[in-house]
Order: C-alpha cells, then sequence, then structure tokens
C-alpha cells in the first residue's frame, strides 16, 4: 500500500508541511506553475534550499504582490525576556520573518514596540505561520539562555531613560548601536507621532521616526491583515481552479479551524473573523497542501505524535499557554506531547492539516521508503526544525475496511442525497444505495457507507445524524488495492490530471471527470469526444 509518514517531532506548520511535500513530488517546477495559475490573489510561491543542523530540505515562502505575507496563524507574540523585568514588553515585527534578538544591541529591540514596563500588555502582534521563524519566541518567565539571544541580558539601569519619567531610568537612545535600522520597515505605515504613551515624551519620535508606526491604542493596522469570514473563503475557494477533490479538502481544513475558533471564542461558526488564518499565504500553504497529497495519491497518510512545544505565550488576546487553545481544540483525540523547547511549535493550520488528512497516529510502519523530503522552518533551534516526509510501500498487501450499513424507508430521495453528500465530505472511501423491499411490502433503501477502519466511529455519528436510521450494521473486511498515482499533463486544451492505476500485474491510465467536462464544455462537444482528444497525449 502506498503510505505517507509524516514525521512531526518538531511541530507542523503549513510552510513546512508543504515543503516536505514539495520535495517528495517528481516535478516540482510543474507544480509551482500550475499552483500560480490557480488565481489566488497576487500570490507566488517560491521554493528554496534550507539548511538545519547539518540537514539539507526545502523552505516554501508566499510572496503576497512582490512581499512575504505575514501570516497569523501562529498565537504566539514576540515576547522579549529580557532579564531586566520586561517581560510585558511583546513587539512584532510586521512581515520581517527572519529576526532574531541577537540582531539588537540594546535591550529596546527597536521593533519600534521600545515601552518598557508601562503597562501596555495589550501591545501584542500574533506570530505568524511560517515554520516557526527566526523570531526567538521569548515565552513568558523564560530567560533567553535557552535560544539564541543571550545579547539582551543586560542592567537597564546603564541606559539613561530622560523620556520615561520613571526616576529611575536616564535612557540615551542614541548611545546604542541600533543594527534594526538597516531593515526595511517602510510596510509598516505607523506614525508614531500619533502615539502617546503616558510618561513618554519626544525621545520617542526621533528615536523610531523611521519606522512610522501608529501605536494609537495599540491597534497594528497594517494592510495584510484581512479579517475574513468562513462564508468569504468559501467563496473565495470556489472560483479556484481545482479538482473537486482538492477543494473539498481545502473547504474541510477550514471548517476544522472554524469549528475550534468557534469553540475557544464562544461564537458561532459564521461569527468567525480569521484574524489567525485568514490571509492569503494561510490560503496558499492549506491550498498547496491539499493539492500535493491529491497530486502524490497516497492510499493512506500516517503522522507521528504531534510535538506542539511549551511553556506560555503572550498573544492579541491575552497570555496563553501552548498549545493554544484553537490548536488543543483541533488535536482532540491526537496523541500529543510537550518537551522542552519553549514555544508554539505545531500551529492550528498545520494541527488542522494532519487531523484532516492522517489515518491514524503512531510509530512509523513497517515500509520500504521510496522517496524522502524535509520542510523546514525559519526558527533555529538545537534540533533541525522541521517536518520530515517519507512515501514508500507499506508491507501489508491487502488494506481494511469497514462497511457501514441501515435500512430507510422514509426518508426522500433528495434526503438520502444530501446524507451521501456529507458522508464523502467527511472521508468515506464510497457510498452507495441499494433497492430493497422492506416490511409491510414497503420499498425502502439500503445506504451504505464504506470507510477507512479509523473513521468508523465518526461516520456512524454522521449515519445516526443526517437519517433516520435507528441502527447501524457494521461489517470490518479485507481489501485489495492497486497503487495509484494522479500525475498532470499539459495538452492543448488546458492541463489535465491522469489516475494512473498499477499493480497485480494491471497498469491503467484515466483522466479525471473533472477535467474532461471542462473541455467538453469550452469546445462545446461530448465528454467521449473530450476523452479522445486527450486520449493523444496520454
Amino acid at each position: 500500500m502506498k503510505t505517507l509518514y509524516l514525521e512531526c517531532n518538531m511541530g507542523a506548520a503549513g510552510d513546512m508541511l508543504m515543503a516536505a511535500l514539495l520535495e517528495l513530488h517528481p516535478d516540482r517546477a510543474g507544480f509551482l506553475e500550475r499552483f500560480e495559475k490557480l488565481g489566488i490573489p497576487g500570490v507566488k510561491l517560491t521554493a528554496e534550499p534550507a539548511v538545519k543542523c547539518g540537514i539539507t530540505g526545502t523552505h516554501v515562502s508566499v510572496v503576497i504582490n512582490g512581499e512575504e505575507e505575514e501570516s497569523l496563524d501562529e498565537w504566539h507574540a514576540h515576547m522579549h525576556g529580557h532579564e531586566h523585568g520586561h517581560d510585558d514588553h511583546s513587539c512584532a515585527e510586521h512581515g520581517q520573518h527572519d529576526h532574531s534578538c541577537a540582531e539588537h544591541e540594546h535591550g529596546h529591540d527597536d521593533h519600534s514596540c521600545a515601552e518598557h514596563e508601562h503597562g501596555h500588555d495589550d501591545h501584542s502582534c500574533a506570530e505568524h505561520e511560517h515554520g516557526h521563524h527566526d523570531h526567538s519566541y521569548a515565552e513568558l518567565g523564560h530567560s533567553h539562555d535557552d535560544y539564541i539571544c543571550t545579547e539582551h541580558k543586560h542592567d537597564h539601569d546603564d541606559h539613561s531613560c530622560a523620556e520615561h519619567e520613571h526616576g529611575h531610568h536616564d535612557h540615551n537612545h542614541t548611545d546604542h548601536d541600533h543594527s534594526h535600522h538597516d531593515r526595511s520597515h517602510s510596510d509598516h505605515h505607523h506614525n508614531h507621532d500619533e502615539h502617546d504613551h503616558a510618561g513618554h515624551k519626544d525621545g520617542h519620535h526621533d528615536h523610531h521616526g523611521h519606522h512610522d508606526h501608529s501605536h494609537t491604542d495599540h491597534d497594528h493596522a497594517h494592510g495584510h491583515h484581512h479579517h475574513t469570514g468562513l462564508h468569504e473563503i468559501e467563496h473565495m475557494i470556489g472560483h479556484l481552479d481545482l479538482p473537486d477533490q482538492v477543494r473539498k479538502d481545502v473547504l474541510a481544513v477550514y471548517g476544522l479551524i472554524a469549528e475550534a475558533e468557534s469553540h475557544a471564542h464562544g461564537m458561532p461558526v459564521d461569527q468567525i473573523h480569521f484574524h489567525e488564518v485568514g490571509t492569503m499565504d494561510a490560503v496558499a500553504d492549506i491550498t498547496g497542501v491539499c493539492m500535493l497529497i491529491h497530486e502524490l495519491a497516497p492510499d493512506q497518510v500516517v503522522a507521528s505524535p504531534v510535538h506542539v512545544g511549551c511553556g506560555q505565550v503572550r498573544c492579541a488576546h491575552g497570555i496563553l499557554p501552548v498549545p493554544a487553545p484553537a490548536t488543543a481544540y483541533i488535536l482532540k483525540d491526537v496523541p500529543v506531547y510537550g518537551g522542552e523547547i519553549r514555544g508554539e511549535l505545531c500551529t492550528p493550520t498545520g494541527a488542522a492539516l494532519l487531523k484532516h488528512f492522517s489515518a491514524k497516529f503512531g510509530s512509523m510502519p513497517v515500509m520500504k521508503i521510496s522517496k524522502i523530503g524535509y520542510g523546514m522552518g525559519k526558527k533555529e533551534f538545537e534540533r533541525a526544525n522541521c517536518v520530515r516526509a517519507m512515501l514508500g510501500e507499506t508491507e501489508e498487501s491487502k488494506d481494511g475496511a469497514s462497511e457501514l450499513c441501515c435500512n430507510l424507508d422514509d426518508m426522500t430521495p433528495e434526503a438520502i442525497g444530501y446524507a451521501q453528500e456529507k458522508l464523502m465530505e467527511e472521508g468515506a472511501l464510497d457510498v452507495y444505495t441499494v433497492s430493497i423491499g422492506m416490511k409491510k411490502n414497503r420499498p425502502g433503501v439500503m445506504l451504505v457507507c464504506m470507510c477507512k477502519m479509523a473513521d468508523k466511529e465518526k461516520m456512524v455519528r454522521l449515519l445516526f445524524r443526517h437519517t433516520t436510521t435507528l441502527g447501524v450494521r457494521e461489517y470490518d473486511c479485507a481489501r485489495y488495492t492497486l497503487k495509484r498515482e494522479i500525475k498532470a499533463v499539459e495538452t492543448p486544451y488546458g492541463t489535465v490530471h491522469i489516475k494512473e492505476s498499477s499493480g497485480w500485474d494491471v497498469k491503467r491510465q484515466k483522466p479525471e471527470y473533472e477535467d474532461l467536462a471542462r473541455i467538453a464544455r469550452e469546445k462545446g462537444i461530448s465528454l467521449t469526444d473530450a476523452m479522445k482528444l486527450v486520449q493523444t497525449y496520454l
């Protein structure tokens, strides 16, 4: 059986999963070209080599209108836990995903957030999705000795801070080497002149004038932070040129995140705004992972227990434990562990992708590995910050499946059809009906749902929810399968996805129905004629 194993010893984020899967793909350049043609507004995907702890892999970046988008999928803020009592100093680098604390040669980080112990607890900006970036997570109460930022340990009494009017500092900003000035902050569009902190006098304006930050009410408004509702995301995904199965997978992943956000905030799903995962780069990450798994076409996906990190982090909602509430909700019934690494290693997007695609979580099965991929994050740890993906064949020659059956004689055809759709959307292998005769000479329907063993309980719940049955029968069976793989073929009629099946001395090729139907509509011909046009390119 073709098996994809995901090793999440350093958690998982959307871009890390996409990079690992991209390394397994036989045509990386072709995939990137197809992704760019999807029509996600202003999006360009780049993949570059990266090295962590001597291991070479791939790092994926999502560029929006020429700039790397700052995703808000991760909940932590950039709290630089200096050892001079500034634990409530939360600094956000807007768009600068590769800043490490080692760049700052003074305690003020020069990030435009120089409020040291002035009660600005609500000034925090959620950290970004992309792969535990090199921001140095200074979680609450943790010394920077655990990380790479040892330069922050100084005695703040050495500074002259007259503008703070606290009587114990005389902070002269001109004494510092503000290495952060070398970074480009022109995209922040904040005006410091509008920011009047109690007790902060004119010194702050000269110090941060190049940042052009507006800290009024600590509202970091910048152009990329779109609060997008679920209906808007569904509309956007519905208009992308995606195979039907990929579209269903993308929407299902967002459904998991929406449910988790709804539970965390105590709001209905239709009122949830995805400020954590609503940006274009998160849409790109989720869509890219779903496309890659569709094209790699594994028979099953198995993931390791998920490392979530530990400690506490500050986000827009306050101080939260790791994993954050939405992530923890998504990972219910999934084996997770904390370990000693400080910070949030598994993001909501990474958790939702793992939950949706993984048939089971556990140790790597016995398998013959054919390909290995490493998807790298940006942040540096003592361990390699990556997701490892392995594609191969498990030794089992047959697959297990469950058949769940129920007899129905009091449902309309429309209601039965809707139940079938819901079962397929939630991952059923197949759903079909059989006409039967029931008691009192009533014609009826037997609804049969074939599913993976791991999905049995979920499918039973759906059958009870969407049908009128009072009981569900279960039959476990063995299943022999052919190896399947989806390949994209370029033709004069556009990209056509071909499903290749092989094994048991058989080899077949079949174009995907959605592509044939598109060609038939565009050319005004029958589906059979569209098949004949495509056959010449197989």
